[in-house]
């Protein structure tokens, strides 16, 4: 039994050659969107400013400053909450971005996990 498509669908080889040249470029696109979004930074800040995180877009911590006004020895616990908030705040920040990014590029198609 021979199945007949609807004119313009399947295209033959031409179509599927102009498939793969977007599915490179794409690629290449989001290949060189991830390289820029690694060399970013961003700066957060937790607990009114007292708690700042520098975070790259590879979600590696490059400093933690801390104003010393918070630092009571005898209340470790809430600088400690202050850093753990700045930096979840500092990661969901990194994917938020990048995931906006890449969706810019993949437009609808959906591709779960890919980053």
């Amino acid at each position: 039994m021979k199945v007949r498509l609807p004119q313009g669908v399947g295209g033959g080889p031409s179509n599927m050659q102009s498939m793969l040249k977007q599915a490179q470029k794409m690629q290449e696109d989001m290949a060189a969107k991830q390289e820029e979004l690694e060399a970013q930074e961003y700066d957060i800040s937790a607990g009114g400013g007292v708690v700042n995180v520098k975070i790259n877009g590879k979600k590696e911590i490059l400093s933690v400053k801390i104003d010393p006004e918070v630092i009571d020895p005898d209340d470790a616990e809430t600088l400690e909450d202050l850093i753990v908030a700045a930096v979840n705040e500092a990661i969901k920040k990194v994917e938020t971005v990048s995931a906006e990014e890449m969706q810019k590029i993949t437009g609808a198609m959906g591709m779960p996990g890919l980053f």
